[in-house]
């Protein structure tokens, strides 16, 4: 079994509606999985290539351009606001660690061999962070107890939320947590990165089998789909075959998105992330002048209170 079944539960495991819910969103029989073309990871390779070689030759000398999601986003964004935010240090906060504490409980969780009881996984996940030599551990070292408390409060409430609505996940379905994924190409002057929250199952020869899913809190953002289909090219490029599903799960409303992936889906995300190449080239090695674009983000950025574009866009909307 790839994924799981639309009508399997075990017997002794009482799924309540939110978990059976998705189990069917993510269940496909094996004639229900797509095949895809055995030349895919060649075509997509060339397409994004022949667009993107062209533009590295602007690149200093022994210099890569390394594309993330989050990147990615900032540059198809607001263009001042990403070069704002590379002049600034990057300062942690208990909404930004949240994220990365509950990964880390959902990994643990999933090879959990004990009861699982959500404070001491978070405390675990918490633990394995303190100890780390990186810069959420030297937060976490250097906190205060107030953020602390904050971090696993807000931790605890996503983990057990996840607990709640989603089915116990079981060993056929290879469920994998924080995968990492990457893809080199240009002769490695281009390095597609990412890391997916959750997969399940595994693509069969040329038939697509696998489910990347992410975890969010909070609300819809179409930037999340993106984020999923540059998973989707990714893992197109690392072994031929792309995954059957994308699902974006929002734990605090318990809803999720789902998207098929099709060849016109991974060819849209290739002009996507070439597309971000050309931006990124232009605004850090032509000089060219960033444009500024207004959107939910102005909420949150440090130039709206002098940036006449955001000040006019959130004066124009309903209170928040």
């Amino acid at each position: 079994m790839n994924t799981p079944e639309t009508t399997s539960s075990s017997p002794e495991q009482q799924l309540n509606p939110a978990q059976q819910a998705v189990l069917e969103q993510l269940g496909a029989r094996l004639e229900e999985r797509p095949l895809f073309a055995e030349d895919l990871r060649h075509h997509l390779r060339a397409a994004l290539e022949s667009a993107v070689e062209p533009l590295l030759e602007a690149l200093p000398p022994g210099q890569d351009l390394f594309l993330a999601k989050h990147l990615l986003g900032q540059l198809h964004g607001c263009q001042t606001r990403y070069l704002h935010e590379q002049e600034q240090e990057f300062v942690w906060a208990v909404n930004i660690a949240r994220g990365s504490i509950v990964h880390k409980a959902v990994e643990l969780a999933i090879n959990w061999r004990r009861e699982i009881e959500p404070p001491v996984i978070i405390d675990e996940a918490l633990a394995r962070y303190e100890q780390d030599s990186g810069s959420l551990g030297h937060w976490l070292q250097g906190c205060t107890e107030v953020e602390r408390a904050e971090l696993r409060s807000e931790s605890l409430d996503a983990f057990t939320k996840y607990l709640e609505c989603w089915p116990p996940l079981r060993p056929a379905w290879r469920p994998v947590s924080e995968s990492r994924l990457r893809s080199e190409l240009c002769g490695g002057r281009l390095i597609l990165s990412g890391r997916a929250d959750l997969t399940l199952g595994v693509a069969e020869g040329h038939r697509a089998g696998k489910v990347i899913i992410d975890l969010k809190t909070g609300n819809f953002s179409p930037l999340h789909t993106e984020d999923l289909r540059f998973y989707a090219l990714i893992e197109a490029l690392r072994i031929g075959v792309p995954p059957r599903l994308l699902a974006t799960y929002y734990l605090d409303s318990a809803h999720f998105v789902p998207e098929t992936v099709t060849e016109d889906l991974l060819m849209a995300t290739v002009a996507r992330v070439a597309d971000a190449a050309a931006i990124y080239m232009q605004l850090t090695h032509q000089q060219v002048a960033p444009t500024t674009t207004a959107g939910p983000q102005c909420r949150w950025c440090d130039l709206a209170e002098t940036c006449e574009t955001g000040r006019s866009f959130l004066e124009e909307q309903p209170s928040w």
